[in-house]
């Protein structure tokens, strides 16, 4: 009997998303076709991955969280070298045929050192080739400092100059390999033989496309623990969740908002701190199963990132997005985009829009009309279909 395909999974660890994002890929492969090897610096006990684990370093998820939010680059020069070392001894011991890589920058280096090929998950948002005007303004310690209006006027002259620094110790790294840089931080997030997108290509308007690139549909995945009994029988359910990377500071401001309103709350905090006391509308679980959840919602309100948007659209549920860092507002850009949700900001958020925001999303049937159409949208992509097809043909 001929060897198995080796198919290699490699995750970096800093938000939830990118673990179970390829956990979920990796259970759609056929087990007599594949070998399936897991690799991360973290294994969360309610995330299922393959037997097969790897154990790499990496920085601990809340120090990179602590770094974007002070716009501190992610990795420096030494960070990623000892990030290169631990790949270089997973690859020589597992000797994959395919390593599928999520934001784990390292694998720019080690991959090409062992000739093995990559597939880089990346959301399409990110893409050099994508059709936009603009970047959106994260919430940045700047804003604080300079205020909206003007940080707003600035960064986009700014912006390739911080794409270049942020890009910059990976670049010497692959110079110190002598393998040539790569360019600058999109062209970094999208580098691979192969490149992923996790979302339906309708999200994204993406022009003169490569042929390496491929669209998957969004990676659906939930958390198990059903929602409680009864919860949203009486009046409108919000299921609301700031997820592993959002900015829980601006929870109690979404709460008191929250218990002005005749609706009721599930909040899922992802082990993260829970306001005390709740208010009386408002019931709280460290984990619950989004999808069952977004099911019975009228509303979704979440951190502003791909995966509870797009779990919510599956189920054609608006959304109101709070994000924070850069990738939370361009998933929530494409979202209002399609008129599917609002957005409001993290870092100035305020009780009035949070209540003025969930009363447009409740009472106007455009949104919910976009959402059910975006639901359609959704389920015309298979992510674990086109991922095995995908598979097969790259090895």
């Amino acid at each position: 009997m001929p060897r198995r395909k080796r198919i290699l999974f490699v995750s970096e660890s800093v938000t939830l998303a990118q673990i179970v994002r390829l956990a979920t890929l990796s259970r759609a492969l056929d087990p007599d076709r594949y070998e399936t090897h897991f690799a991360a610096t973290r294994f969360p006990d309610h995330v299922e991955v393959p037997r097969q684990r790897h154990h790499l370093w990496g920085i601990p998820g809340a120090r990179a969280q602590a770094r974007l939010a002070a716009g501190k680059r992610l990795y420096t020069s030494a960070v990623l070298r000892r990030y290169v070392r631990s790949d270089l001894e997973l690859i020589d011991t597992v000797r994959p045929d395919l390593i599928v890589g999520d934001m784990r920058w390292s694998l720019a280096v080690s991959a090409p050192l062992r000739n093995v090929p990559l597939a880089n998950l990346i959301n399409a948002y990110w893409s050099p080739f994508a059709k936009r005007d603009r970047f959106p303004m994260p919430d940045h310690p700047v804003v604080r400092w300079l205020g909206q209006a003007r940080a707003t006027k600035y960064f986009p002259r700014a912006l390739p100059w911080v794409f270049r620094h942020f890009a910059a110790p990976l670049n010497r790294e692959r110079r110190r390999a002598r393998l040539a840089p790569i360019g600058d931080l999109l062209d970094v997030l999208t580098f691979g033989d192969f490149v992923l997108y996790p979302d339906p290509p309708e999200m994204v308007d993406l022009r003169g496309l490569p042929t390496h690139h491929h669209f998957l549909g969004a990676i659906a995945w939930a958390a198990s623990g059903a929602p409680p009994e009864g919860w949203g029988e009486a009046v409108a359910p919000i299921y609301a969740t700031m997820g592993s990377s959002g900015d829980y500071r601006c929870v109690p401001v979404l709460l008191r908002a929250l218990a002005r309103l005749p609706v009721e709350v599930l909040l899922a905090t992802a082990d993260g701190q829970v306001p005390n006391p709740l208010p009386k509308n408002v019931r709280a679980v460290s984990f619950v199963n989004g999808q069952m959840a977004c099911m019975r919602a009228r509303l979704v309100i979440h951190n502003g990132g791909s995966s509870t948007g797009y779990q919510a659209l599956t189920a054609g549920v608006p959304v109101l997005g709070i994000p924070s860092n850069l990738d939370q507002y361009l998933a929530s850009e494409r979202i209002c985009a399609q008129r599917a949700g609002l957005m409001l900001r993290s870092g100035s958020l305020v009780e009035e829009d949070v209540v003025s925001s969930v009363q447009s999303l409740l009472g106007e049937p455009d949104f919910l009309a976009n959402a059910a159409r975006l639901q359609l949208v959704f389920a015309r992509h298979d992510a674990g279909e086109n991922f095995r097809r995908f598979v097969a043909e790259a090895i």
